[in-house]
């Protein structure tokens, strides 16, 4: 079960409102990452929150994949988002690829503030 959980937390970001509050456009944009960074599309789950006096609900984007998941989660009336990639290495060492696509998401929504945190996952399997 060895892999690689990468985390990061967004603030300040400069994206067009869109990408923080229309759960289309936002998922559409996660599977196209996961694919450009060359891991499987499983499933996809979407959920839009209601608008609150703060300001438009946000977004949670959830893609399942072959490898693991991504879980991307939206607070567009404080401009911030959390990222969630984790895959596991047990057929391949897909560490590149995890890093790939949280670089896409990074430059997608263009923080002022990013705080990674990156976590290997158990331990590699006996042979």
């Amino acid at each position: 079960m060895q892999g690689l959980h990468l985390t990061a937390d967004l603030h300040g970001c400069r994206c067009a409102m869109a990408w923080l509050t229309e759960a289309a456009a936002l998922g559409a944009f996660c599977t196209e990452a996961v694919k450009t960074a060359g891991l499987q599309v499983v499933g996809q789950q979407l959920h839009t929150f209601p608008a609150t006096d703060l300001g438009p609900g946000g977004v949670t984007a959830t893609v399942l994949l072959a490898e693991s998941h991504l879980c991307v989660h939206t607070w567009p009336e404080q401009r911030a988002v959390t990222l969630d990639v984790y895959v596991c290495n047990f057929g391949a060492d897909h560490s590149d690829k995890a890093h790939a696509l949280l670089a896409a998401l990074l430059q997608r929504f263009d923080a002022t503030q990013v705080q990674q945190h990156r976590l290997l996952r158990g331990t590699p399997p006996e042979r």
